[in-house]
């Protein structure tokens, strides 16, 4: 059973030497808690995935603590210095060609590396106490929901990691936003997350493209999160531009109805299994719920969840990407 602690300079430096010893731990970043270990040694990478159960076919993103760890990973571009320095520490991975200390698991066995550097002041003080670059996939079993706290962590991988770093409730709630630099003329989202597209093309001065398509999970990816399934609860979750409120009363006790914003105190009153991720419709505050909430329904045996759709595409795009994945089937 791991060992949760909390993130005392003490414990801070017991976890960093732990690290260097090649075991892994839980960690909390501002998008989600991520399942860390050495990201240069290769056993402790396999560790990882033997833990998630993580096909060796989705690379790993590397977290760092400085830019001058970036140079050590990946081939930096001009474009990456112009994102690096506008949003880094925060929510952004780049994928950029990878230099030989990369180790292949890390990569899938391709020719690049994502790589981030995390705004979290926790994972910041344990990234410098451990020296070295953290592989960090997210800390939950390979597929299902994402954990943003250290309780979703022990519930999903308890039983098969030593330990768990709790930092607090995630701030931002989704996985980061992933950009691919590793062709120049072509800048691509491959991800869409914590900062949205229109932020990354004004920093570039460019058009960037937007992958909306999905990965085959037999093929080696570039990155991760691109699989038609993902983030996926163990209830069927099942998704609608707009929850009505007849759909809402006409609804069975099992099952569950998830809305973006608020509803009005008719439609709540109307059902008991009603609930919703931002009261004001605040995108920030529904991705910042969005995976607690469903972690929550999950776990009281409905026989299905009824989600809304985030009504913008623009800013409701992490969102959007997320439950799409999470409701896919097969």
């Amino acid at each position: 059973m791991a060992r949760t602690l909390a993130p005392t300079p003490r414990n801070i430096a017991r976890l960093a030497r732990a690290i260097r010893r090649g075991e892994l731990v839980a960690v909390p970043t501002e998008t989600v808690y991520g399942l860390a270990a050495d990201a240069l040694n290769p056993a402790a990478c396999r560790a990882i995935f033997r833990a998630k159960r993580r096909p060796l076919t989705d690379p790993l993103i590397v977290h760092i603590a400085s830019t001058r760890q970036l140079n050590s990973l990946a081939m930096v571009t001009p474009d990456a210095l112009k994102l690096a320095r506008k949003f880094w520490p925060g929510p952004l991975t780049l994928v950029l060609p990878r230099k030989p200390a990369v180790p292949d698991i890390v990569a899938a066995g391709g020719p690049t590396v994502a790589v981030r550097m995390p705004a979290h002041p926790t994972m910041g003080k344990l990234l410098r106490a451990a020296g070295t670059p953290l592989a960090a996939p997210s800390a939950n079993p390979f597929g299902r929901l994402s954990p943003t706290t250290a309780a979703h962590v022990e519930a999903g991988l308890g039983n098969l990691i030593p330990w768990i770093l709790d930092g607090g409730p995630c701030g931002v709630g989704v996985e980061s936003t992933i950009v691919d630099l590793s062709d120049p003329a072509r800048p691509r989202i491959l991800r869409p997350g914590g900062i949205p597209a229109a932020a990354i093309a004004r920093a570039l001065g460019k058009r960037v493209a937007v992958f909306r398509g999905s990965a085959k999970a037999a093929a080696a990816q570039q990155a991760p999160g691109m699989l038609k399934q993902h983030y996926s609860p163990l209830t069927p979750l099942v998704l609608h531009t707009r929850l009505t409120a007849r759909r809402v009363r006409e609804g069975k006790p099992l099952e569950a109805f998830l809305f973006f914003a608020k509803p009005a105190p008719a439609i709540a009153a109307s059902h008991p299994n009603v609930t919703w991720l931002s009261v004001r419709g605040s995108h920030t505050a529904a991705a910042r719920r969005l995976f607690a909430v469903l972690h929550e329904l999950d776990a009281r045996g409905f026989e299905v969840i009824h989600a809304e759709m985030a009504p913008s595409a623009h800013a409701g795009a992490a969102i959007n990407d997320r439950l799409r994945r999470a409701a896919a089937r097969g």
